[in-house]
């Protein structure tokens, strides 16, 4: 199995390490010529969402990206990654993918400064949730899991093959998220030889 990380700013190194750790392959994603290989996943890490699409636009990665995601690509969107993937963002942002039918609220948990960890079911198990101005759903379709709320806010789901967390699992010692996103791409009719 070989994921790739989007790494154009943000926390990518950090999934790269969890997925060494899984004994998974993650590569990083820099440039147009990096989606010539083929991988099985991709993982959208933390960051400044507004800063990675711009860069996503200017170094034509952001069609190729969202057609792959489109045509069933297992994603893991993490922070910013999550407010890359949502339909819609509050206050009239314009969506960058668009691919996951979610509202999201930009830095929803305030400023840097606001920064927390907590302790909250994930998918059925209790784990540790660093939020970094983090975003969180306001609205989810119909077709969307929620796996996880903090406070009454949703903060983890998922949608047939893409999965998003408010919160940053590659910044703690637990693998759970990363655990369930391989586990989501094994099953991918994509990958299903």
């Amino acid at each position: 199995m070989r994921i790739g990380v989007l790494a154009v700013q943000g926390a990518f190194a950090e999934h790269i390490s969890r997925l060494a750790l899984l004994g998974t392959e993650g590569f990083e994603i820099r440039q147009r010529k990096d989606l010539s290989a083929p991988f099985d996943g991709l993982i959208l890490p933390g960051g400044e969402s507004t800063a990675m699409r711009r860069l996503l636009k200017e170094l034509d990665l952001l069609v190729p990206l969202k057609t792959m995601i489109q045509n069933g690509l297992p994603v893991f969107g993490t922070c910013a990654g999550m407010i890359l993937l949502a339909k819609e963002i509050s206050g009239g942002e314009a969506p960058c993918f668009g691919t996951l039918d979610i509202t999201v609220r930009r830095n929803a948990y305030g400023r840097q400064l606001g920064s927390f960890r907590c302790r909250e079911q994930f998918a059925g198990s209790e784990i540790e949730m660093p939020f970094i101005r983090a975003p969180y759903a306001e609205r989810v379709g119909e077709n969307v899991t929620v796996l996880a709320q903090h406070e009454n806010r949703i903060i983890a789901v998922r949608e047939g093959s893409q999965l998003a967390a408010a919160f940053h699992p590659e910044l703690t010692d637990d693998t759970a998220v990363c655990k369930y996103f391989l586990q989501m791409v094994a099953k991918s009719p994509l990958n299903v030889v």
